[in-house]
């Protein structure tokens, strides 16, 4: 098995969010694969950090996937971004999505962290990570 499922997962996972009328709602359409340079909207979401192993079993060639995807916010305490969060989650968490390559056996949330960052702590983010496993063809 091989990294070469990780591009088709990551877009299968970015069409989902965009796709989605309560992550778009609730975030402005503000999705990002790679955050744009200048001014950027006050809250928005953008896929972070994954890592990938070799998971092949006898039921095919596989790799398990863990991804980040981050919720951030400048707004005024945690409950705008806990909300697009959840949408984020709900969104994601158990998606039967289609790659262009490979198979995607399941994705789940594994886990969320919810901190302050900037300057006195003026930056809200939540970092929300999944679990997907992925057979190739």
């Amino acid at each position: 098995m091989s990294y070469g499922v990780s591009a088709a997962l990551q877009a299968a996972v970015f069409q989902q969010l965009v796709a989605d009328a309560q992550v778009g709602a609730l975030s402005g359409g503000a999705i990002y694969d790679a955050v744009p340079s200048g001014t950027v909207p006050q809250t928005y979401v953008t896929l972070g950090p994954e890592e990938v192993r070799e998971a092949s079993d006898k039921t095919g060639q596989g790799t398990l996937h863990r991804f980040t995807v981050s919720v951030v916010s400048e707004a005024a305490g945690f409950g705008a971004a806990k909300t697009l969060a959840g949408a984020v989650c709900d969104a994601l968490d158990g998606a039967a999505l289609t790659l262009d390559r490979g198979r995607l056996v399941g994705l789940w949330f594994e886990r969320a962290s919810a901190r302050r960052t900037g300057t006195g702590g003026a930056i809200r983010q939540i970092d929300l990570r999944f679990r997907a496993r992925v057979e190739d063809n």
